[in-house]
């Protein structure tokens, strides 16, 4: 009776493999575009370590990508522009020329890959180049404020999921890193971002 039960088993296994598998081949394809909204946590480290500065703050923004599906698997591109408008500042003990800094639009573009879970959810991660605009002031105005553009890396991952018709939402996270922001005694920004969106796909 075991070995019965056994060899049942292991043929209902030998069907559902194909069976899954091609119900996997369900990888997103196609053009998309989408709007995001979200969390946003900023850091930013003073040039000479001696003081860091944090803020919590929304973010919005629009992306657009092309993907293409291989089977249960894809590979895209991907670009974003959004906004959080973070505003940080030091504590008094730093001796900076200028002790705050806000952050305004944040583009990106880069590559994402992912593969199909279930029908309809897919895993994705993503990596490429971001900018960000940023503005460093004094909190009393002694200095007029000086407008930067700092290069970054940003990486993350995410879900994704088919909704009815052309829509699809996601859920992501990802980090963005930016150094050596130039004659404002800041060293090095990060932004962690958590963003939920929604999106249509052609």
């Amino acid at each position: 009776m075991k070995k019965i039960f056994a060899m049942a088993a292991l043929s209902a296994g030998m069907i559902a493999v194909p069976s899954v598998a091609q119900a996997q081949n369900a990888a997103p394809g196609g053009l998309h575009i989408g709007v995001i909204g979200g969390y946003e946590g900023l850091d930013v480290d003073a040039e000479d370590g001696s003081a860091t500065a944090s803020a919590d703050n929304a973010v919005y923004g629009i992306t657009a990508g092309y993907d293409l599906s291989l089977g249960s698997a894809f590979v895209g591109v991907e670009g974003e522009l959004s906004t959080s408008d973070g505003t940080t500042s030091f504590p008094d003990s730093f001796g900076g020329a200028r002790e705050g800094l806000e952050t305004n639009g944040q583009y990106y573009i880069g590559a994402r890959a992912g593969f199909a879970l279930t029908p309809g959810i897919t895993a994705y991660g993503k990596a490429g180049y971001t900018a960000l605009d940023t503005t460093a002031f004094t909190e009393s105005g002694s200095l007029s404020d000086l407008d930067e553009n700092a290069d970054g890396f940003r990486f993350g991952g995410g879900l994704q999921v088919q909704l009815p018709g052309p829509f699809e939402a996601r859920l992501e996270y990802r980090r963005s890193n930016y150094s050596n922001l130039a004659d404002i005694d800041q060293g090095d920004a990060t932004t962690d971002q958590v963003v939920a969106g929604l999106g249509v796909r052609f």
